[in-house]
């Protein structure tokens, strides 16, 4: 340090002669040379410098403070995000419980409805063999009654003669008679 300041008070000795030489101690004159550029950096660049920092800076700033509305606007939607979804498991579990209760009830209605269809098919399967039993004995009854009458038929053809058919007639005819006047 004392070499700087030397060359320093060095140069107010020179001979005001006008004589011109060159220095060659270089530590010297490289100092010399480095704090005249540094000074006249730091006279000049200052301005420049704090511009630089200044604007970096605010840009720093700037950038922090949208980092901060975007936190602040991700936050938000995070937090609709969250009670949407909780919305929506709600909403889901509702449906999920009334899909199980509406599950059961369609069991419920589709067991009663087959129940009831079986119901029915049983009482017109019940009401098809009454009808065929009845139809089964109308017609053992209508060959029966054929039977006896062609029976009869042929024991009174050969029984009666044309006199007592005629009497048998007669007789027949006096009983509708008198049923007509009695209905009347």
């Amino acid at each position: 340090m004392k070499s700087v300041t030397d060359s320093f008070v060095s140069l107010g000795h020179w001979p005001s002669a006008g004589s011109f030489g060159f220095n060659t101690d270089i530590l010297a004159t490289n100092l010399i040379n480095l704090s005249v550029v540094l000074g006249v950096l730091i006279f000049f660049g200052k301005g420049v410098l704090n511009d630089l920092l200044d604007n970096r800076k605010q840009r720093i700033l700037s950038t922090i403070r949208n980092s901060e509305e975007l936190r602040k606007g991700a936050i938000e939607q995070l937090e609709k995000a969250r009670a949407r979804l909780r919305k929506v498991e709600i909403e889901a579990d509702e449906y999920r419980m009334n899909g199980y209760s509406e599950i059961e009830r369609e069991k419920e209605n589709l067991i009663n409805a087959t129940c009831d269809s079986l119901e029915r098919l049983e009482n017109y399967k019940n009401e098809t063999l009454y009808f065929e039993q009845e139809k089964a004995i109308n017609q053992v009854r209508h060959r029966v009654f054929q039977q006896a009458l062609q029976g009869a038929l042929g024991t009174l053809n050969s029984c009666l003669n044309s006199e007592l058919h005629f009497r048998t007639i007669s007789a027949n005819i006096g009983i509708l008679g008198a049923m007509e006047q009695i209905t009347d």
